[in-house]
């Protein structure tokens, strides 16, 4: 900022930035009635940038932009927010969070919008570091190609270092002082395949030091056969691959609608929002019952939180690959353009997603998003009566949904990433995982000579893809016909009939005791039969039962490693696959904030630890999904999509159908 005594001697550019500054406060008054939870515009964000370039900040050399978002408004603003009239709405300040990085330092910035200024900066002391930006990740992987020892290796092993790509991976941490900022960097072979992933070249890894962009250490242990290009390459066979068509923004051949970031389809209304670290986000999730004739409230907001990918090889090239990739990554910043036809079908439609750069300027995404209709061919409902005296009584119908999608391709892997919207109320969450595997060259060409651990499967001559798995943590601030609600492990418990006249010797019955405390509310699931409600015990149907949806979850799924295992304990929220927290809103991320290189000490479990009252308050339900990931042959040279998810689906919410 230029302050008043300055602005005599001010340059003609600088007044020129002040006349912008003053323009762009009278923007954002004039637009003060969008969407509090909307994605940062690229107005706003090159806004933000201004105004800490023009800060003491602005003068630090090479400062890097590593977070920037919508500063998390208050809920309670929001929501009397989106149910007031437009004349009486509340003013709910404009900001941005934003992480950068100065001199060796992080710092948590809160920039106010409207007042075009920094209200908040403080110095981050604790554990673990922002996500790496693109350049930081992109410039690691070219060192090795200009490093002498490195190409020493290469000519040795008789290979063409113009053919060699090499990858960036985070390193964690494993009990050690950390003062600064690593990536440990592992290269591949190209030379007539377009798939690196199986042509490793193992046994060298090297050491980075981000802030100083060298390379610290450098390990080449030991050569083995570089595994062959051919039968590598994954490039569909297909002769009908669509073009790539321009984003559509709004057609008005689809079954739904969307201004700004607002959809409306048959009985829902939802926001769709975007950002670096999450990538998609839903938000505000309201169902229109035609019983009552209004909206009701079913979830603030949804989004993945974190995902955990340990891979079980403890050599010294393999083991600190155990990634954090919403926290170290982001899914956002790995959001993929999505292909029309291929990725989402011919009806969808696209939104592009925008987020900050490592300099602070906009990165645009395009067709970051889709939203479609799907029919899938299932039923929605039907029946077939015999018993009418008068007539044969069919009726049904067909299932039809909206799905709203992701794809984030984070190195090897891609992710993608449903919510999927029904009639009969329920949401569908589903994440699909294909992509690559990530290998290791080996010497052997059959099972039959392996005779030591190898931590994989042989899925080539010299390859083996290691044993892995995908955990992925959601975020749900669910809010059931209101923000009090409380959390149900109802148990299906086998009694003895004991009853006179009953030949039957037992039967089952459900036990419901809402968890009054977060302790209670940590559940592994599979351990015995239940059913997970979240109950809004102030409100009942006309029978009197309290209104509420259930998570159903698929294969319970969690982490096999040992509780006092460094990547565990950074990772220790997978040891359950849900848990139930008190509304906080700076508790978004499972495995904190700061993930890179973090310690455990930050994250859900430590935050459930505080034992917190959740029975009839504002609760967040936190769940795991995934897959432990063993290789098969037919997972290369590119894996067939495996499937996963949940479904959260009303449990007393209607008075009755809501399809018929």
């Amino acid at each position: 900022m230029i302050k008043s005594s300055e602005f005599d001697k001010a340059t003609p550019s600088k007044i020129a930035q002040c006349q912008l500054l003053a323009f762009f406060l009278i923007f954002n008054f004039i637009n003060s009635l969008s969407h509090p939870l909307d994605l940062l515009s690229p107005n706003e964000i090159n806004k933000t940038r201004h105004i800490i370039q023009q800060s003491y900040l602005g003068d630090i050399p090479n400062i890097t932009f590593h977070f920037v978002d919508v500063e998390e408004p208050n809920k309670n603003n929001v929501l009397k927010w989106l149910s007031s009239s437009t004349k009486e709405k509340p003013n709910i300040p404009r900001q941005a969070k934003v992480v950068v990085r100065a001199k060796g330092e992080t710092h948590e910035l809160v920039v106010d919008l409207t007042k075009g200024s920094i209200v908040s900066d403080e110095i981050f002391k604790g554990h673990g570091y922002p996500p790496f930006t693109f350049n930081e990740l992109f410039r690691a992987s070219k060192l090795p190609l200009k490093y002498s020892k490195f190409k020493e290796s290469i000519t040795k092993r008789g290979l063409n270092l113009s053919e060699v790509s090499c990858v960036p991976f985070t390193i964690g941490w494993y009990g050690e002082e950390i003062t600064r900022r690593a990536l440990k960097v592992s290269c591949f072979y190209r030379d007539e395949s377009v798939n690196i992933w199986a042509r490793p070249i193992e046994g060298i890894i090297l050491l980075v030091d981000v802030d100083s962009m060298k390379i610290v250490l450098y390990n080449d242990r030991y050569r083995v056969p570089m595994p062959k290009a051919e039968g590598t390459n994954f490039q569909s066979t297909s002769k009908n691959r669509p073009n790539i068509f321009a984003t559509c923004n709004i057609s008005s051949n689809v079954g739904f609608t969307i201004k700004d970031h607002e959809v409306k389809w048959g009985n829902w209304v939802f926001h769709v929002g975007f950002n670096a670290r999450a990538g998609m986000i839903i938000s505000t999730a309201s169902i229109f019952d035609d019983k009552k004739q209004k909206f009701r409230r079913v979830m603030y907001r949804g989004h993945v939180s974190e995902t955990f990918v340990p891979y079980m090889d403890p050599t010294l090239e393999w083991y600190f690959r155990t990634f954090m990739d919403v926290g170290e990554f982001g899914f956002g910043r790995a959001a993929d353009s999505l292909q029309p036809k291929v990725d989402c079908p011919e009806n969808a439609v696209f939104m592009d997603g925008f987020m900050a750069g490592p300099n602070g300027e906009v990165q645009q995404v395009p067709r970051a998003i889709c939203i479609f209709e799907r029919y899938s061919g299932n039923v929605a409902w039907r029946h077939m009566e015999i018993n009418n005296p008068t007539k044969l009584i069919r009726d049904g119908e067909v299932d039809i949904s909206l799905v709203v999608r992701m794809i984030a391709t984070v190195g090897n892997y891609d992710y993608v990433l449903d919510w999927e919207f029904l009639k009969s109320g329920s949401i569908k969450v589903g994440v699909a995982l294909t992509g690559v595997l990530e290998m290791k060259a080996v010497s052997y060409t059959h099972k039959s000579q392996i005779k030591e651990s190898v931590f994989g499967t042989l899925v080539a001559k010299n390859t083996i893809a290691n044993y892995h798995d995908h955990l992925i943590t959601y975020y749900l601030d669910l809010d059931i016909d209101d923000n009090a609600n409380s959390f149900i492990n109802a148990k299906l418990q086998k009694v003895k009939a004991n009853e006179s006249g009953t030949p039957r010797k037992s039967y089952w019955t459900v036990i419901k005791e809402p968890a009054k405390r977060e302790v209670e509310a940590r559940i592994r699931l599979g351990s015995e039969p239940a059913e997970l409600l979240i109950i809004n015990p102030n409100k009942m149907t006309k029978l009197g039962n309290e209104v509420g949806y259930r998570l159903i979850s698929g294969q319970p799924v969690s982490s096999l490693l040992s509780d006092d295992d460094f990547p565990e304990r950074r990772a220790s929220y997978t040891k359950y696959q849900v848990w139930v927290t008190a509304y906080n809103r700076s508790e978004r991320w499972a495995g904190g904030f700061y993930a890179d290189r973090s310690r455990g000490d930050d994250g859900l479990a430590v935050w459930s630890r505080k034992n917190r009252e959740i029975e009839n308050r504002d609760i967040v339900v936190w769940h795991t999904i995934g897959i432990h990931h063993v290789p098969y042959q037919e997972d290369f040279p590119v894996m067939p999509s495996v499937h996963g998810g949940f479904e959260l689906r009303p449990a007393n919410f209607f008075e009755s159908n809501p399809l018929v």
